[in-house]
């Protein structure tokens, strides 16, 4: 078993069994870092912390009086800060939660955990917005030996694991191509690249391996986007443009990758995810749902009057039942990722969506910008372009 598979295992063993160093009495002093009206608390990751004994919420933070409240209930906590700063001078935090989905305050959130003294934090995704804020965040976790997890909460899926075992012993053939999609409803284009994009782009580079070159176009409204089209995002993404998106990326592990997202497409969300495609079938992948994945055999170019079947995949293999009983809570409520990111503390690894993945999720997304403004000719990387090229177009 190589080491990719053998932590996924592990993560979810930790995640059924509980950990057994934890008791009440030493139990890791949690920090929540949310923000009312600017990303708020993300998708259960302030609340994750109940559900996990080996941890204590001792505080929570929130600029907006009355979400402050809210979350004091919510959390079942007693302590609040109007200012997140204070409370991790303060509170002696082990782990830091930040949450709001808006990642424009990613940044800074992290460098203050880590200046605090925190070993562990767990963020909401994005990640952050350019590969320049990731560099400054690795390099004050490497610093200090900080354990930072990315909430992508599909790369955690013990299926993965039975993906890779499938494809390993040639279940499609010869792997030709990964295809991504976002959700393209009306978000569709450069913000659906970075809202749910990136949970595509960081499961392609968990089955591509890194990424090697990026070319990519972005239109709005079916013209080139120009500089005219560039504005301030939604979601406090920075720099955005068009409502169409189409990537091409060429992958450590020969494959070809591609993402695409198009306004309001017609799909009704359900090409969020990605396929898989080889010369004898097809596995395809939808995000947050389950079972996480199909086999669809067979050469999937050739004519058959017969029905293809889509054969779910499981953490057993491909047609089996699902052995295991709490993936809701285990993936869906994130209770998996976080106890994977307190072994990695505990055992000076990193967590498997680790903060050199969330970088390249990043830089995969910031790669399309930087094609787009050189004429859509191909960016290698790492990226020269550290910021958002469509400040440059």
């Amino acid at each position: 078993m190589d080491r990719r598979a053998f932590l996924a295992t592990s993560s979810l063993t930790m995640a059924t069994t509980g950990l057994a160093f934890s008791n009440e009495k030493n139990r890791l002093r949690v920090a929540v870092i949310g923000h009312t009206g600017r990303g708020n608390y993300g998708h259960g990751v302030d609340t994750v912390w109940l559900h996990v004994p080996e941890t204590e919420i001792v505080a929570v933070a929130d600029a907006e009086a009355n979400g402050l409240a809210k979350a004091k209930t919510r959390l079942k906590v007693e302590n609040g800060f109007a200012d997140y700063r204070k409370m991790l001078k303060v509170t002696n935090a082990d782990i830091v939660a930040i949450c709001p989905r808006q990642p424009d305050q990613h940044r800074d959130m992290c460098l203050a955990a880590i200046e605090a003294g925190a070993k562990g934090i767990f963020i909401e995704k994005p990640f952050c917005r350019t590969p320049a804020e990731a560099d400054e965040i690795i390099a004050a976790c490497e610093k200090q030996n900080v354990k930072l997890a990315v909430a992508h909460r599909n790369r955690y899926h013990p299926t993965l694991k039975a993906i890779d075992q499938y494809i390993a012993g040639g279940g499609l053939g010869k792997v030709l191509e990964i295809r991504g999609r976002g959700k393209g409803d009306r978000r569709g284009g450069a913000e659906d690249l970075w809202v749910l994009g990136s949970h595509v782009l960081n499961m392609i580079n968990y089955f591509g391996g890194k990424p090697i070159s990026c070319s990519a176009v972005l239109r709005q409204d079916g013209k080139r986007v120009t500089k005219a089209d560039v504005k301030q995002g939604n979601e406090a993404l920075g720099l955005l443009a068009g409502n169409e998106v189409h990537a091409r990326y060429e992958m450590q592990r020969g494959m070809i990758a591609y993402f695409d997202s198009i306004a309001n497409d017609g799909t009704k969300n359900a090409g969020f995810g990605l396929q898989i495609i080889g010369s004898e079938g097809m596995i395809d992948m939808s995000c947050d749902v389950q079972p996480l994945a199909y086999l669809v055999p067979g050469n999937p170019f050739r004519p058959t009057t017969k029905p293809r079947p889509w054969v779910p995949i499981t953490s057993a293999g491909v047609g089996k039942p699902e052995p295991l009983k709490n993936l809701s809570e285990t993936i869906g409520h994130h209770v998996g990722l976080v106890r994977d990111l307190i072994d990695a503390m505990q055992n000076d690894r990193q967590p498997l969506c680790n903060m050199y993945e969330g970088a390249m999720t990043v830089e995969m997304i910031c790669a399309v910008f930087a094609s787009h403004q050189q004429n859509s000719a191909a960016v290698t990387f790492p990226l020269k372009e550290r910021g958002n090229a469509l400040a440059k177009l």
